[in-house]
């Protein structure tokens, strides 16, 4: 992207701005306004914004014994279906008698009895994730046959009982989902509206000063849903004016 060549106030503006890079604010992102405008135009066909969800901190373990099969359950965060295949892979035992899964990413989840005769092994799982409360999680249940059967009844209950053992003292934290806003600023009110910014945790801040209108940059940035409304109202009370939030 080609350097705007700025007027010497212009120039100054930057420095109104700690933490942000000064080059990148001097450089064009025509991409950056459409996606802004973008968002004015369909914010009207928005759908609910998505609800705080818990999830795991980390990789946890549980490991047990049952009449000589030896369970092993690895659960972890996941953000998507392909980065609970990725998982998978990674911790399965290919050694193992059976890698049972399952994972829960939102509204979307799957389940693998993978040999265990059907609904044994990997529905049990699931319902091991549904009863923690835990989201965007993927649970392997490793199994290492040790000569004895278990039966229909004794898999659900091995298999279902590894899983929630795993998962029942497992840290977790609440995840509070953000939105991608952004707002035209004019360049006397850039300093007011980034202090509004770090005052709401505000992230991932850019600016694009390719606006097609004198005086002002597009800031972007990503907040907290439950934050918007109230963001909004304090950059407007700070600069005594209406700035609109463009979603």
């Amino acid at each position: 992207m080609a350097a705007v060549r700025l007027s010497p106030r212009l120039r100054s503006i930057p420095l109104l701005l700690p933490g942000l890079d000064p080059a990148a604010a001097v450089h064009r992102s025509s991409s950056a306004t459409a996606a802004a405008r973008a968002m004015s135009s369909s914010s009207s066909s928005a759908s609910s914004p998505p609800t705080p969800y818990t999830t795991l901190v980390g990789r946890v373990r549980c490991e047990r014994e049952i009449k000589r099969s030896k369970f092993i359950a690895v659960a972890a965060s996941v953000p998507d279906e392909r980065a609970a295949m990725s998982f998978l892979n990674e911790v399965k035992d290919p050694r193992a008698t059976h890698n049972c899964w399952a994972y829960k990413v939102g509204e979307q989840f799957r389940y693998n009895d993978d040999g265990e005769p059907s609904s044994t092994a990997g529905k049990p799982i699931y319902s091991a994730i549904i009863s923690s409360g835990i989201d965007m999680v993927m649970v392997v249940v490793i199994r290492y046959f040790g000569g004895i059967k278990l039966g229909t009844g004794g898999l659900v209950r091995a298999y279902g009982g590894v899983a929630s053992e795993c998962l029942k003292d497992a840290p977790t934290c609440l995840v509070k989902p953000k939105a991608r806003v952004g707002m035209e600023v004019p360049f006397d009110l850039l300093g007011t509206v980034y202090n509004q910014l770090q005052h709401f945790h505000a992230e991932d801040i850019k600016q694009d000063y390719d606006t097609g209108k004198d005086g002002t940059v597009v800031v972007m940035f990503k907040v907290e849903y439950e934050k918007i409304e109230s963001l909004g109202n304090a950059v407007n009370s700070a600069c005594s004016r209406k700035i609109e939030l463009l979603q």
